[in-house]
């Protein structure tokens, strides 16, 4: 997995800085894109860091239980084919 640059911390701290000052002066002086700034508002809007921490967790266990759920499925198909057979 991609290591992230900013903490959840540091994350609240540029979106709340770009709520009181412009945000081309906030990229400018945490040294992200602009479009980065845009993003991370939609994406957080008025979250703390607490609620990044647990989205962000529940996106990784998002992501394991598909895994494991395309596993099981491919595991029935495989079961199913068996069982088609003629022995």
């Amino acid at each position: 997995m991609k290591k992230k640059r900013f903490t959840d911390e540091q994350l609240v701290r540029i979106l709340r800085d770009a709520e009181t000052t412009t945000i081309e002066a906030t990229a400018r002086q945490h040294g992200v894109a602009e479009q980065s700034i845009y993003r991370w508002k939609r994406q957080f809007g008025k979250m703390e860091v607490d609620d990044v921490r647990e989205w962000r967790h529940l996106r990784q266990e998002n992501g394991r239980l598909k895994k494991v759920l395309a596993e099981r499925d491919l595991e029935v198909a495989v079961m199913k084919e068996l069982q088609a057979k003629k022995w």
